[in-house]
């Protein structure tokens, strides 16, 4: 944003900070109007913003050239998730890598996410035969975590599998 702008002079230095501020005055009058067919009531008139950034999980290089580099290559294996990565961002990422959209209304469970639209279940922080029957009860088809989950536990990883296999539940682990 140019300098002499006035937008710029009140602190916008770019047209999406501009831009997440006229959202916020348009939710702000339309809460506050009582005849408006969008005041707040039961319907969300907030939003939310994304950035592009990089992946939160490891990216394998394919140019390995000395044993200490397949080494680190390897561990990448292990646990892909940058250990930095917040899980919302991970939730997201996962959702875009799955197509499905970022409009789309996900419900916070205790341990797991659900997008009942989309008939889909995201875990992330913990899975136990208790969430995996609160996900077969509730109607998924399909099911994405994360294999650190499990803990090198290779017989409750087939377990859960099988048990989403049996109640038709696409499984994905990444």
């Amino acid at each position: 944003m140019e300098e002499k702008k006035p937008a710029f002079k009140e602190g916008f230095v770019n047209i999406a900070d501009l831009s997440k501020e006229r959202i916020r005055r348009v939710i702000c009058k339309l809460n506050t109007e009582e005849n408006s067919t969008l005041s707040a009531g039961d319907n969300d008139l907030g939003f939310k913003v994304f950035k592009i950034s990089n992946s939160n999980f490891k990216l394998w290089r394919s140019e390995v050239k000395t044993v200490e580099d397949l080494g680190t290559q390897l561990k990448l294996i292990v646990d892909p998730v940058d250990e930095k990565a917040a899980k919302e961002d991970i939730l997201y990422e996962l959702l875009l890598k799955s197509g499905i959209l970022l409009t789309s209304a996900i419900q916070k469970e205790k341990d797991y996410y659900i997008l009942k639209n989309e008939r889909l279940a995201v875990m992330l922080t913990k899975i136990d035969s208790d969430i995996v029957q609160a996900v077969i009860d509730e109607g998924i088809i399909k099911v994405i975590t994360i294999d650190s989950l499990f803990n090198n536990n290779d017989q409750l990883k087939t377990n859960i599998a099988l048990q989403m296999k049996d109640a038709g539940i696409d499984f994905v682990v990444v």
